[in-house]
Parts: structure tokens; sequence; C-alpha cells
């Protein structure tokens, strides 16, 4: 179909300007916040003040003589369907909670919705929660993993045994502890990291209003998956899913946090449908901090057996995922301990494996997807294993790596997946080569001579990109994400419009796109637009999370685009009485190949739709042609090798980031630039987990985080300038030859921090395996506390 290969094209592989800038520059944006209806009431929520008891009685009475408030609801009050999200695991694998839109009998965590305040505008609506009186039977909470599998503990859902939703054992090599018997190095790692929100610029928040003439409930929402909300929203309210229409308008970021449907934009449609009347709902930073989705928390116990040159053998893992009280829809607690079990081996030849996953459920907001999803984790875990390793066999931390890196392709691994071609010796050995030309072991060895403090640590990983319908059916998924459609469509003036179901919030989607398209067509990009996040307009789409958009989704618009391309050939072809392959589409135009003969896209166009009489028999009027993606093998992979270097200073515990160093490789940049900026902000986020930011609690479920003062979030001053080295290797399984490139720089940071930081402490004979690393621990570390707690 293809007019020419892409990687030839004018656009794809080049910085062009981000189309999305001036008009967000200049504040002509247009958020969820930005929307102002006639009639537009204002909402917020009761929440729960306690995290575990029964609802002894929810009085609201008292709301409605509060000035300025038009109604209150409770879940009596709106009889909503519940939120269920399902594996199709067995029942001894698998336990389906159901998450209420409002809380009925039971509360799980504070700040869990129970009632929704409308108002006329949003101080009113703040000041009528403060007229809601709960009373509540408290239960004890269960606050951690240890509590939770304890014998006789509260139990957050009655059906869920030993507080656990997931138990999964996977890929039991036979024979694996004999190899541990015999196996001439044996270490071990037992490693936790601390809860995190996503923490995008823009909270949550969802507008919503009845279109009478359509019959037609519009909900404007910041998701990343509009289609899935659509389906929810429709199915809690009861209403048919076509009289549901899901707007997304611009997004100040999502991280995965708005890639699940919540509760509250439900009962905001539901008070706009029930009311007739706008409804705005906008989350604050106190609930989106405490009350939203979170992540990250996780155990992991491993132990992996090494030979005496430093190759591993075999790895036991045990998984514990702490999710909080509730699945998300669609992707379930399963989403944490599934991608460990599955993906753990990363870009190792691990000859044996063994694994078992578990999903905690406790009395704390629910886990949802985050940046990476569980890959930060079990990349640490294993990149701590291989330094341990490195120590007790004598070897250079590097050259144990290179020892054991995946270097023939295709390569199958222990863990049933097909690993397509990567770099990954090759990003090892340069991002080596790299920090040492910048003379930074000379200046380590410098520095310790002087008393200073001085680590250089590697992580090497994969990230597993462009999950097609085949990966997420393996995970006995009830709702399959994988495929995407894009529409593309030429009007009579020759300016092309394209939708794809991906949705955009930050990642460039108007430029990367506009170039896959513009590069097919021959056509100036400036006659290409995008046209997103509308269920009324795009036929069915999964939205954006793991990678997948320029993946799945570019290749979609890729094959679209082709499509019109062929119809594009065919009409001018007719015209010249020749066959389509001596015509070639450039410049917004047909050509005749070999011949002065040219046709501009605007002429065809008249007469695809305007003078459709001449079209030859087989071609349909118009120009609109649709096209589909999936991926069916085990997806793609993308990698890298990160290095950073720290300076951990006594006086304070601070640790201090000199240098960090990325190489990597996601096939075909469609964009560099923009790839460069999605990995400076990934490294971010993962520099944030492993250094600042974590969600805690105190023994009666109360959250400790509910703004800045006590959520750490690193500032410009605390990221360094980032090093970045492109490899490529095409990918030869999606249209573009490119592979995802979205959460990469978030899963190597940690390990990578990590292993610096604990570089840099050896001579204290201290290693640290848990995250965030704080300023006390690494303090007590170097000046020697004697009842240092080797973890932090």
């Amino acid at each position: 179909m293809s007019n020419t290969p892409l990687t030839e094209g004018k656009l794809v592989g080049k910085a062009v300007r981000r189309r999305e800038d001036p008009r967000l520059l200049a504040g002509r944006g247009r958020f969820v916040d930005d929307i102002a209806l006639p009639g537009m009431l204002h909402a917020q929520f009761v929440r729960s003040t306690v995290a575990h008891a029964e609802l002894a009685s929810v009085d609201v009475s008292a709301v409605l003589e509060v000035p300025g408030v038009v109604a209150v609801f409770t879940a009596e009050d709106l009889e909503l369907a519940d939120i269920v999200a399902q594996l199709g695991r067995p029942l001894s694998e698998f336990v389906p909670t159901a998450m209420p839109v409002l809380a009925r009998d039971k509360v799980r965590y504070v700040g869990e919705p129970i009632a929704i305040v409308v108002a006329r505008d949003a101080y009113a609506a703040e000041d009528g929660l403060e007229a809601a009186k709960v009373s509540y039977a408290t239960l004890p909470p269960v606050m951690s993993e240890e509590a939770a599998f304890a014998d006789g503990a509260p139990l957050v859902h009655a059906e869920a045994a030993h507080n656990t939703l997931v138990d999964v054992s996977l890929f039991a090599t036979e024979g694996i502890d004999r190899i541990f018997e015999v196996a001439p190095c044996v270490v071990e790692v037992d490693t936790r990291t601390g809860r995190q929100n996503a923490l995008p610029l823009e909270t949550r928040g969802a507008v919503a209003h009845w279109d009478d003439r359509e019959e037609q409930l519009v909900l404007h929402t910041c998701t990343q998956i509009p289609h899935q909300v659509r389906t929810v929203t429709s199915r809690c309210l009861r209403l048919d899913e076509r009289a549901v229409r899901v707007v997304v308008p611009d997004m100040g970021g999502g991280f995965g946090q708005k890639c699940v449907v919540g509760r509250e934009e439900i009962a905001a449609a539901a008070a706009a449908l029930r009311l007739r009347r706008p409804v705005k709902w906008i989350e604050d930073r106190k609930d989106a901090l405490s009350a939203s989705f979170l992540a990250r928390e996780q155990h992991y116990r491993a132990r992996a057996a090494f030979d005496a040159e430093g190759g591993i053998l075999a790895l036991d893992t045990d998984v514990v995922c702490d999710m909080g009280a509730y699945s998300c829809y669609p992707f379930t607690a399963g989403i944490e301990p599934l991608m460990a079990s599955a993906e753990m081996p990363g870009v190792y030849k691990l000859p044996a494996y063994r694994v078992r996953g578990r999903a905690v459920t406790t009395n704390k907001a629910p886990t949802g997807p985050y940046r990476g999803v569980s890959r930060p984790q079990y990349v640490m875990v294993m990149e701590r294993l291989f330094e341990r390793a490195a120590r007790e066999l004598g070897l250079d931390p590097v050259e144990i790596r290179r020892r054991n890196v995946i270097t023939d392709f295709p390569y199958t691994g222990v863990n049933n997946i097909t690993y397509d071609p990567g770099s990954y010796l090759e990003s090892l050995n340069l991002c080596e080569r790299l920090v040492k030309d910048e003379g930074w072991y000379e200046k380590q060895a410098a520095a310790a001579a002087e008393g200073r403090h001085i680590g250089i640590g590697y992580s090497c990983f994969s990230e597993r990109t462009g999950y097609g319908s085949a990966a997420f059916a393996q995970r006995k998924m009830k709702v399959v994400p994988g495929f995407d459609i894009s529409e593309v469509r030429m009007d009579t003036s020759g300016v092309v419009t394209f939708t794809t179901g991906t949705m955009n919030h930050g990642q460039s989607h108007e430029t990367t796109m506009a170039q896959i398209v513009a590069d097919e067509l021959g056509l100036d990009i400036a006659k290409v637009r995008l046209h997103q996040g509308d269920t009324d307009r795009i036929t069915y789409g999964f939205g954006t999370f793991a990678s997948r958009s320029i993946t799945i989704g570019g290749s979609a618009v890729r094959l679209a685009a082709a499509k019109l391309g062929d119809k594009l050939r065919a009409i001018a072809a007719s015209r010249w009485g020749v066959g389509p392959d001596e015509v070639e589409l450039a410049a917004g135009a047909a050509r005749r190949r070999n011949t002065q003969d040219v046709l501009p896209y605007k002429e065809i166009a008249d007469i695809a739709y305007l003078q459709a009489h001449l079209l030859p028999k087989d071609i349909e009027p118009g120009l609109s042609v649709t096209a589909t993606f999936d991926v069916f093998n085990d997806g793609t992979f993308s990698n890298a090798t990160h290095a950073c270097v720290v300076e951990l200073h006594a006086g304070t515990g601070q640790v201090e980031i000199l240098r960090y160093v990325c190489v990597e490789d996601c096939g075909v940049a469609i964009n560099p630039q923009v790839v460069e900026g999605q990995c400076r902000g990934g490294i971010a986020q993962g520099i944030a987990g492993a250094l600042f930011e974590q969600v805690t609690y105190d023994a009666q479920g109360e959250p400790s985080a509910t703004g800045f003062m006590d959520y750490k979030v690193p500032t410009a001053h605390e990221i360094p300038d980032v090093l970045i080295h492109h490899l490529e290797t095409p990918c030869a399984f999606t249209e573009t030859g490119a592979k995802g490139a979205g959460e990469g720089g978030t899963i190597g940071a940690p390990a990578a921090v990590l292993n610096a930081v604990n570089d840099a402490l050896r001579p204290t004979g201290v290693e640290l395996d848990h995250t965030p690393i704080t300023p006390e621990t690494v303090h007590r570390a170097l000046n020697g506390a004697p009842s240092l707690e080797l973890s932090s």
C-alpha cells in the first residue's frame, strides 16, 4: 500500500516542531476546568473520614439548607450499578470486587466518596460538605501486607479470604530447587517500594450535561480511555451506550492514573442527568493526593542462582502488591502482580524461573496503573540481584550484565514471551563508554581520596510496548484491549483529517501522527489535522497506556493513510487511463510517473465528491477510509541502559545526582525531540520514586500526604541534565518501525539511582534495597549509626 518506505519520508525521523505548542503556550488550550455552560452547577463529594467502617447513617438533610446548594445525592438516591472489573481466571486465583459509585453500606478508605453535593458555585458546594453528618461503626483498618495476611485479620471484602484478590503461581521450572542447592553463588534481596501518586499537573475533573436534541448525556472529562468511560458510565446509569457521549478536551497529564474509570465522573454525570443541568466537578489537590488512584507499593522477596562465571541459572520470586481497597476498571487488581510475574526476567537469558504474584487488598485508596506498572520495581530487583552477585563473585557490575543480556533474536524466554530484536548489549556497552569518556571513574577515585562519597550505578532493561489483543488475552482479562481503529478523510480543499482511538495527554500526538500521515500522502503537514477524544466521532478505541499510541495507534493511522493514498492513485489513474502503479503521490498531488502530468488533490477531491459520475464503477464516492491494527505476537520491546552518578553528603544525607546518562532504543523515532522529552520526563518521575515521593498512613489509615508540604516532589533543582543517545532497531511488527517510548525513563531510573547510592555506600558496608531512599537513612549509613536499619 505504501507510496514510499516510511523511513525515507521527509518528516518521520525529524524533530518537527510540536503543533500543540502555539495553542498551549499562548493559553488557548481548553481543559475541563475551562468549560463553562449556561446554568452550570458545581459538585464536590462528602468523603469518608475513616479508613474502615460500616456506614451507620448518612444524614444530608442539613446540606440543602446551606445557601447556594441545589441538591445532594447519596447512593440510595442515585441507585447506580457498581463498577466491577473482572479477570477471567478461576475464583481460586482472582476475586472480583464491586466498587460502588458512592459508598453504600461500608467505607474502605479515607476519602471514599459517600455523597455528591451540587451547588451554584464551587464555594457553596464546599460549604455544603460541612453540613453532612456521617455516623460510622468503625472497624479495625488493614494497613499493611503483614496485617492483611495475619490470622484473624479483618476482611476488607468479605469474599476475599486472607485479603487476597489475586494469587497466581507461574513458570515453575522443573528442578529449580536443585539448581539453587548446587549453584556456586546464590544471592537474595528483600525489596519494598513506596506508595506513590502519579501526580498529573491537571487533577481529574468532569463536566456533564444532558443534550435534549440528541437525547444524550455528554460527559467532558480528562481521561486516557474515553470509550471505556462511556461503556461503564452507560452501564452504571443503565443507559444505552448510544445515549452517552464522552469528549476529552486538552489534558494536562495522566501517566496511567487517568486510564482507569473513576467514580466521581460517573456520579457527576448521574447528577447532571437527574437535574437536567450541567454539573462540573474538579478534584482538588488534597483529594488528588489522598483519594485518587495510587500505585507502586510492592514487596519482593527474590533469590537468584549464578554459576562461577556470573551466568544466571535461576530466579525465584515472591511478589506482593498492595492494591488498596478495590480493583480498578478495566485492568483489575491483577495489573501489578501479573505484570511483574510475566515480565520480570527482562533483558537477561534466564534458564529457570519460578514466581508467585499476589494482590492484597487494604484500607487505602485503590491502586491503578502508573507509568511503568511494576517494571520500575522488578527491574530494580533484578539489578540489585546482579549487583550483589557481582560482589560475591568479584566481577565488575557491568561485566556480569554483559555476560547475561540477550544477544540472539528473536528470543523466547523462560516466561514464554518472545522478544523481538533489540540492542541490549550495544546500549550497555555504549552507556558504560559514555560514563568512562567523561572521566567519572577517575572523579570517583579522586573524591574517595578526599573523603567524599561518589557512586556509579547502572540499570539495563527492556520495555514491552504495543501490547496487542493476544498479550492481554493471555492475562485472561474480561476486557481485552489491543486493536486501534483510524479513519482518514480528505475534504474538497485537499485537507486531511484523521482519527485515532488513542488519547493525547502530553505525548504530542497532533505532531507525531501528523508526520506519519503527511509522509504517507506526500502532503504538507499543515494540511493534516488529528481528531481524537470523542466517542461519537471515533468508532472505538482503548485509549493511551502501555506505550501503545505510536505502536498500535500510529500503525492504524499509517494503514488508513495508505488506503486513502490507494484511492487517490486509483482516481488519478482512471483519469489518465493508466494503472495505479503508474501514479505516485507527492507535494499535495498525484503525479504520473516519468511525465509532467499532475492532478492536485483538490481536483481529485472534486471528482470524488462533486463529480462522482466521473468515477470508475468500482470506486465509491468520497475520500474517507478506515483501517485497524493489532499486534498478534508478544508485543514489541524497546530497551535502554541508564547510568547514574551520585554524591552522598555526610552532613545532610542528601543524594545529589551529578550525572545521568541514557542510551535508549525505541525503534524508529518518529520525532526524536518528542522521544527525548518522554525520556527526560520519565527519568524525572523515576528519580522522584527513588528519592522523594511516598504516601504513608498512620495506624488508623489517615494518609500522611494531603499537600505538597508533605508529599515531596522533586523540583528542577533536584533533576539533573540527562545525556541521551539513540540507537535504532526498527520493529518488524509495527507499520512505522517504531516501538513505544512512553515509560522507559521511569522504568530504569529507580534501579540506576539505588545502585549508584549503594556504590557510594560501599565503604560503609551498608546496602539499601528499599525506596524512597531518605536522607535520614543515608545520614545514618555515612555516620556509622550502630543500629542502622539496612532499608529506607
